[in-house]
């Protein structure tokens, strides 16, 4: 799947819980010097005032955040971390990559946030908190997919909320995390009625990849993440994709009341290369050919009762 990977060789096979998390830590501190080059970094630090793309894009839906105790899971560099605190919230950080958060910082002292970050891998981080509840839990995009386990994610969701907080998130869409680009190689019978679908020797996307949750992960070898220039110096990780209706599902069976779903054509990378285009405007990828045939990314809003 690679959502936010690359096009490198997978294969799959059970792994204990110890391997998954040692395989995708140093593989996450290798992305991030790579990462750091770009991120848009250097135009957080040259305007005070500047919101990471992300953010910028979920503010319709993410609502006023000033004043409130919020925890980023899987925070990475800490882009959106720093722009969660600029809207005056009270952020802390988590993340399973120790590298991620010496960059992350290093962002948020160059640029005056005060911000906590604690190292710990999602399904520990109650614990990690010492069992401080929150006001928001905020999660960006392309996380849940390296959790072997939706239901236990949403559990440590609720965990950490106190009575009335929230959840948000956005993410790849399972159907995107399925995709491949693929070229057509037969003419299909129904072109004939509907001449937009695509022909033969074209390229297009195609489902080869889980949609549902499985046991094992994909395990993946991408030299080359999907930003920064560099060669990542350790390439292997481990994923797991997660059904739409089971990530609903598991929010509600952990106690959480949705508020909303929305679904999205377009993402902040660009996970299709063959396929996909930069709109400028909002600084997301989309389809090049009928962005309307694909669910890139969705937002999922739930609060805990």
């Amino acid at each position: 799947m690679s959502p936010i990977g690359g096009n490198g060789a997978a294969s799959v096979r059970q792994v204990s819980t110890d391997e998954y998390l040692e395989l995708n830590r140093t593989n996450w501190d290798a992305r991030a010097s790579v990462h750091a080059q770009g991120y848009g970094i250097d135009r957080l630090l040259a305007d005070p005032d500047a919101l990471s793309a992300v953010v910028a894009f979920d503010r319709p839906r993410l609502g006023d955040v000033a004043g409130l105790d919020v925890v980023h899971l899987q925070c990475h560099l800490g882009t959106d971390t720093l722009s969660l605190a600029r809207l005056g919230a009270q952020v802390t950080g988590v993340d399973l990559s120790g590298t991620s958060l010496d960059e992350a910082r290093s962002l948020a002292q160059r640029a005056g946030a005060d911000i906590e970050y604690v190292q710990s891998d999602v399904y520990a981080a109650p614990e990690a908190l010492d069992g401080r509840r929150f006001d928001l839990v905020y999660t960006g995009i392309g996380a849940i997919c390296w959790l072997p386990n939706i239901r236990r994610w949403a559990q440590t969701v609720a965990a950490l909320l106190r009575p009335g907080g929230r959840l948000f998130i956005r993410d790849g869409h399972p159907v995107l995390n399925s995709a491949l680009a693929m070229t057509v190689g037969a003419d299909h019978v129904d072109r004939e009625q509907q001449p937009w679908i695509t022909g033969p020797g074209a390229t297009t996307l195609a489902l080869e990849l889980p949609y549902f949750e499985q046991t094992e992960p994909l395990v993946w070898n991408d030299e080359y993440s999907y930003a920064g220039a560099d060669k990542v110096a350790q390439p292997r990780s481990m994923e797991w994709n997660h059904g739409l209706g089971e990530i609903v599902t598991a929010v509600l069976d952990a106690g959480l009341e949705l508020t909303s779903l929305t679904e999205h054509d377009s993402a902040p990378w660009e996970a299709l290369p063959e396929l996909m285009v930069l709109d400028e405007g909002v600084d997301e990828y989309r389809l090049r050919d009928r962005p309307e045939r694909l669910p890139a990314t969705f937002t999922l809003t739930a609060r805990r009762r």
